[in-house]
């Protein structure tokens, strides 16, 4: 029997590591505090009235030049390593892909973060995503430095990606094919999942739950619980979840039983197309 594909996307931030991925060295570079390299961020963004995702990128171009730091993409990756996972997140991926294959599902995985996927792609589970979606900069000049964005993805724009996975449109510079329609996708939107963990998540998390799919808002000892339940309460997500990875969490009893749901589907699905064709 043909293999259903599941796809999950994850925000990173909070999700998956601890902290903010800036947080973990590049801040502390610049000789300053995330409090206070965040609060100069948003302070920019208010005066200007500009995106706070494109307003933290120049921000990190500003103060790197304020410092004279190198802001090349070798050392950003550098700063990857050090970033600190929630529970059982190195373990999850491979535990995941397993259960699914036993059930005859493919299972995917797929970054999408207003962070910089510099950072990201030298982290420790960067290997694990068929594709990272995040925040670049263009290097460029003879010391290879970013001289513009080349992709910025706020909270709302997060939303696109679900239908580029759903149609296996995975190059963000495309747009003919994530508009064109498709009479079949590559990855039903029942067979999608997104995790995240707080406001910015939200579009995302409704665009999936309201489509069919399956979304789950995550908290931690650091965050409100109250939070992800008003979420669940106004019918924005599907379950609410600690965010603990580690074998035998709610997490992890959720996601497999998900995975059992779309196994089921599709075993349904296909004696129903046997049916028809025998007819």
């Amino acid at each position: 029997m043909k293999k259903a594909i599941m796809a999950i996307m994850y925000d990173f931030d909070k999700t998956l590591s601890l902290d903010y991925m800036q947080n973990y060295g590049f801040i502390q570079a610049l000789g300053m505090t995330p409090e206070e390299f965040w609060k100069e961020t948003n302070d920019f963004s208010n005066k200007y009235g500009a995106d706070k995702t494109l307003s933290y990128m120049y921000m990190m171009i500003l103060k790197c030049k304020e410092k004279n730091i190198p802001l090349t993409k070798e050392w950003l990756g550098s700063l990857g390593t050090n970033i600190k996972f929630f529970k059982g997140v190195t373990t999850w991926f491979k535990r995941i892909n397993d259960y699914g294959l036993s059930k005859g599902v493919q299972v995917e995985h797929y970054l999408i973060s207003s962070g910089n996927k510099e950072i990201v792609d030298g982290c420790l589970i960067a290997k694990e995503f068929k594709k990272i979606f995040g925040c670049e900069f263009i290097f460029d000049g003879p010391k290879n430095e970013p001289v513009w964005p080349k992709f910025a993805i706020n909270y709302t724009q997060k939303t696109q990606y679900f239908f580029r996975i759903s149609k296996g449109a995975l190059n963000p510079s495309d747009e003919e094919q994530v508009n064109t329609k498709s009479p079949k996708r590559r990855i039903p939107y029942h067979n999608m999942v997104y995790l995240g963990d707080g406001m910015t998540d939200i579009p995302a998390m409704i665009l999936v739950h309201n489509n069919g799919g399956n979304s789950i808002a995550l908290y931690s000892h650091g965050s409100k619980k109250s939070d992800v339940v008003q979420l669940l309460k106004d019918d924005r997500v599907n379950y609410i979840c600690r965010a603990d990875y580690s074998a035998g969490s709610e997490l992890d009893t959720v996601m497999k039983l998900i995975v059992d749901s779309i196994s089921i589907k599709n075993t349904l699905e296909r004696k129903q197309e046997k049916t028809v064709v025998k007819e």
